[in-house]
């Protein structure tokens, strides 16, 4: 789950973590209000998405001034940054800037471990100083068995250049950011810029927070933090319903039983030159009420213009499937045409249920291959 900078903050300011004095405002006459209760100085308003490049797309503004607040929040609010409309602003203190870093902590899939990154050149695309200045990015990997001792982060701000004076600011940003890290279960924190002010102080200038949703279960007040109103209409449905889906922008609806056969299915849709709309993974042991379920789900995206279901019987019986398949033709009003391919457990059987029925818009095909290209071919056709 990711979380608003206004959010990340929260979870700042919890583990002793310094960020600016700020407030969410939902309206422009908000803004002017949260300005004046900063003091009525200069401000920073930026736009409250779940999306990079804020600043670029016109979402980030200083105001001098409540009124100037209320007139730079009623130019961001509305804002299509990335696909994502802005409802609501972060209206923060203005601070002085000597100098800006970066860092971040994230979880790297391939070493299985956190990976902690700080750099001397924040405040620009990380993406960028990794690929034209890679000596200015330090990199640690953590043993989360041993913990973060302190020449751990010694370590790292030596790579990165960190002028010496700073370490214990800096240091102790990292420290606690490890803690929160932990302490949270997320998989993401990033400070950029991780501001050096004038005056010497460290002060989380932005924040950007994503929380495996897995353990969510453990922090209610965390995920109570998740913006529905903003989440992908077809998403939240599948949430819901316990489905495990992510949309996607084609138009070829795909379901399968375990995430690594859906994951072949979209290369080979795309190998024979489709595009997915979806990944569904209806997981094992799906019974007719959950293919129904997932079907509705598929279908509530526009743009599907035909489904491919890859079935391979294991927990999963293929003729429980086949079933789903005729129980969802009569409760929905489907006119896509759906490619079926069954093997495994079953499979056999659950071919012949659908022979049987011979519903006109369902297409078996025996290989995955196959069934790709006919789906595809089908969906150019409509």
């Amino acid at each position: 789950m990711d979380l608003y900078e206004h959010q990340g903050k929260e979870l700042f300011a919890r583990f002793g973590i310094p960020t600016g004095e700020g407030r969410v405002a939902h309206t422009p006459e908000e803004a002017r209000s949260g300005a004046e209760a900063l003091g009525g100085g200069r401000v920073v308003v930026k736009a409250q998405v779940l999306a990079g490049g804020r600043g670029k797309a016109g979402g980030v503004k200083v105001a001098d001034g409540p009124a100037d607040a209320e007139d730079k929040a009623r130019a961001i609010l509305g804002l299509d940054i990335k696909g994502h409309v802005t409802r609501r602003v972060w209206v923060e203190k203005a601070i002085s800037i000597d100098r800006e870093y970066y860092f971040s902590i994230t979880f790297d899939r391939g070493a299985k471990a956190p990976l902690f990154m700080l750099s001397t050149m924040g405040g620009m695309d990380i993406e960028a100083v990794a690929v034209d200045h890679p000596d200015k990015l330090a990199r640690l990997h953590l043993d989360p068995a041993i913990g973060l001792e302190p020449f751990f982060v010694r370590r790292l701000l030596y790579a990165a250049g960190v002028p010496k004076d700073e370490h214990k600011g800096v240091g102790d940003v990292i420290a606690k950011a490890y803690r929160m890290y932990q302490g949270t279960d997320a998989m993401l924190v990033e400070v950029n810029p991780l501001v050096i002010t004038g005056d010497g102080a460290v002060v989380a200038a932005d924040a950007k927070v994503t929380i495996d949703d897995n353990a969510l279960f453990r922090h209610p007040d965390i995920a109570e933090m998740r913006d529905t109103a903003a989440a992908d209409p077809q998403e939240q449905m599948a949430r819901e319903r316990h489905v495990t889906y992510v949309k996607l922008d084609g138009t070829i609806g795909i379901l399968g039983n375990g995430a690594g056969l859906v994951m072949s299915t979209l290369d080979v849709v795309d190998q024979v030159g489709g595009t997915p709309a979806n990944f569904l993974d209806v997981g094992g042991g799906a019974d007719a009420d959950k293919i129904v379920t997932a079907l509705e789900v598929i279908l509530s995206d526009p743009k599907v213009k035909a489904i491919l279901f890859n079935i391979f019987g294991g927990i999963t019986r293929c003729d429980e499937v086949a079933k789903g398949i005729l129980a969802a033709l009569e409760q929905l009003d489907i006119d896509v045409p759906i490619v079926v391919r069954l093997d495994g457990t079953n499979d056999v059987e659950g071919r012949q249920i659908l022979a049987d029925a011979a519903p006109p818009n369902v297409y078996p095909e025996r290989t995955m291959l196959d069934a790709a290209r006919r789906v595809v071919e089908l969906a150019k056709g409509r």
